[in-house]
């Protein structure tokens, strides 16, 4: 069996985190027993063909479905979540068609409705019949996770999650409903990581971006954000505006702490890794040339000036 892990040499050819974090606005999280997982993201070895039909028919609509697990969650009442709605439902498995039904119709789901996440809500892949890297690095950064949750008692719901992109930059995670992504997560990043989103601020070692952002986009605000931070400036840039071609684009942002405030224009351009995407590509044809974005400067404007 092969020892090689496509998330290792994607660090190793400096594949970027930033400008990865493409996602669906729309989804819907089924908490289902990570161990009837099949390799489809929404698809489980246990699950009624009614009900994957339903799943199915939802993510042709345009709602990502994602499975979610969390040990100690009952096997046939499944918690359900919607974002960006924020909104949670309690479902015994026989109501489930009923519910997905009501869902797919407009209708109410009022009476299967409960409390919204307690907290943000973090996923965290761990779905290794997906790709091996999801198991060997999600798993263990999933549990450091939950452990900094309960051991400092900070504002998160930590489930481990079924595929959410980027095998590659294993382990992986997206925060509801603010939609950021993060890659690479290690064991001594879990505390850091939540206690940065505590305070409303990416944490960006690992961070791939902002889900609402195109990928030039989360590139620039990642080397937005780096520039203040190494300033000590506590601000989310915000997108002014952004002009340039499919290889080199010019983006600007502002940006206020307290009665400070700024403008930044950040030059991002195109550039080729020779990556592999998944762990089956060790098995296929290999690592092959992709795009990516990179921010080649970061530099600050002055006042009036566009």
């Amino acid at each position: 069996m092969s020892r090689r892990f496509c998330a290792v040499e994607s660090a190793a050819v400096d594949d970027p985190l930033a400008g990865t974090a493409t996602h669906a606005e729309r989804n819907l999280l089924l908490a289902w027993p990570s161990a009837k997982w099949q390799r489809n993201l929404r698809h489980a070895s246990d699950m009624p063909e009614e009900i994957v039909a339903r799943l199915d028919a939802l993510a042709e609509a345009g709602r990502r479905v994602n499975l979610i697990h969390r040990r100690g969650h009952p096997s046939h009442r499944h918690r359900l979540y919607l974002m960006p709605e924020n909104r949670g439902f309690e479902v015994e498995r026989e109501a489930l068609p009923a519910f997905l039904t009501a869902f797919d119709n407009g209708e109410s789901l009022a009476r299967w409705e409960s409390a919204p996440p307690t907290g943000s809500l973090l996923l965290c892949c761990t779905h290794g019949k997906k790709d091996k890297c999801c198991a060997k690095f999600g798993f263990a950064a999933y549990k450091a996770l939950a452990a900094a949750v309960d051991a400092h008692a900070l504002p998160f719901e930590i489930w481990e999650s079924s595929h959410l992109g980027g095998c590659r930059l294993a382990a992986s995670a997206i925060l509801f409903p603010a939609l950021r992504k993060y890659g690479r997560i290690t064991e001594a990043d879990a505390r850091p990581l939540l206690e940065a989103e505590a305070r409303g601020r990416p944490y960006l070692p690992c961070y791939r971006g902002d889900g609402h952002l195109s990928p030039v986009q989360q590139c620039a605000q990642h080397a937005a954000l780096g520039w203040l931070e190494a300033r000590e400036r506590v601000a989310m840039p915000r997108l002014a505006t952004e002009d340039g071609d499919d290889e080199a684009r010019r983006l600007t942002f502002d940006w206020q702490d307290g009665a400070h405030v700024g403008r930044l224009v950040v030059r991002c351009r195109t550039d080729t890794v020779v990556r592999l995407d998944t762990c089956a590509d060790l098995e296929g044809d290999g690592a092959t040339p992709s795009p990516v974005w990179r921010a080649v400067s970061v530099e600050p404007l002055p006042p009036g000036e566009a």
